[in-house]
């Protein structure tokens, strides 16, 4: 059973996870502890992106020699393969670690098993310790890593009639800055902004995270923008500049996009529109959360945030609010799907 010092361990690594980096994009949020013998830190790792070592590796170089005997506290399972680097068990193996204890098991087949391999080199191994905080860290992640494909965020901004465009096409600005603004903040959790053809030939928008005075992040910070639909789009259009990635799928089936995506390891689809399209992910039951943004104003015409097949209130779509909030002088709420079983 974990000690008191291990949970307050473990609660130091899910704050480093969190604090590393905005998003470890496609890898989890994941932190690691090292303790000495006598439950003294030794030192903490966080995992910050592809590419980079990931937390037990982090720790275990802060730690050097000091590792040996320590335990580690982990935030998730220790990884089981060699991917852009190599094995975590193995690491810690080598390190002469004697004891890990993990909040979350690995979900991903290709990197499960980490707690089988460490227990068999003679490694004590406990797991399950704060799981749910974990659990709730990673998601997103671990939301796309179980159903194969990205977890899906439909963003719309509206008026109190529900309207995202004006009759002459004109949608800027529905709500204010300061909701722009809270836009921008929860963009940069997605690891993709997506639209349709329509929407970029209408509004040209520039789908990227920009700073206070309105400039793109740079290149690496910026999500993936993805165009869906099958028009040839003018090359002077704002989604080609050369300030993030663009990749257009000439597809609209929502399923088949998603697959495409998965394929490019998108575990966060961030949908801003247009109406057709958040219809289709609408029908095809692959939207995951709604963000919408209400303003207090009323169009009486004009655009709908959402064009989809539904002919009657038998085929309603129906969601549970898990926050509602003003932002500026508009309202922000946030929902998730509900079953069939009528649970979130």
């Amino acid at each position: 059973m974990a000690q008191p010092d291990e949970i307050a361990a473990m609660r130091r690594a899910l704050e480093a996870a969190c604090g590393a980096c905005t998003r470890p994009f496609p890898n989890p949020y994941v932190g690691c502890v090292l303790l000495g013998a006598d439950g003294n830190e030794l030192a903490v790792g966080v995992h910050r992106g592809t590419g980079t070592a990931h937390a037990e590796v982090d720790a275990l170089n802060h730690a050097g020699d000091r590792a040996r005997g320590a335990t580690a506290i982990v935030t998730l399972e220790p990884c089981n393969h060699t991917g852009r680097t190599g094995p975590c068990t193995e690491a810690l193996i080598d390190a002469g670690v004697v004891r890990v204890v993990y909040a979350q098991s690995d979900p991903n087949p290709d990197a499960t098993g980490g707690a089988a391999t460490l227990l068999a080199a003679g490694i004590e191994v406990e797991g399950g310790v704060l799981q749910a905080e974990s659990e709730a860290m990673n998601a997103i992640w671990t939301h796309s890593i179980t159903h194969g494909r990205p977890f899906v965020t439909w963003k719309y901004a509206a008026t109190i009639d529900g309207r995202v465009a004006a009759l002459d096409g004109t949608s800027r600005w529905i709500t204010g800055a300061e909701a722009r603004r809270d836009v921008q903040a929860l963009r940069a959790e997605a690891d993709a902004i997506m639209v349709g053809t329509g929407t970029v030939r209408a509004d040209n928008p520039r789908l990227t995270l920009r700073d206070e005075h309105d400039a793109p992040l740079p290149y690496a910070d910026q999500p993936l923008r993805v165009v869906v639909g099958e028009t040839q789009l003018p090359n002077d259009l704002n989604v080609w500049s050369e300030n993030a990635p663009t990749l257009q799928i000439r597809n609209r089936s929502p399923f088949d996009v998603l697959q495409a995506l998965d394929g490019e390891e998108i575990r966060h689809v961030w949908l801003e529109g247009g109406p057709r399209l958040a219809g289709a992910f609408l029908d095809a039951g692959l939207v995951d959360r709604v963000i919408g943004y209400i303003a207090p104003s009323v169009l009486g015409a004009g655009t709908t945030a959402a064009e989809g097949s539904a002919k009657s209130l038998n085929d309603l779509s129906r969601f549970a609010f898990t926050d509602i909030r003003r932002i500026g002088a508009d309202v922000r709420v946030i929902a998730v799907p509900v079953t069939l079983e009528g649970r979130v």
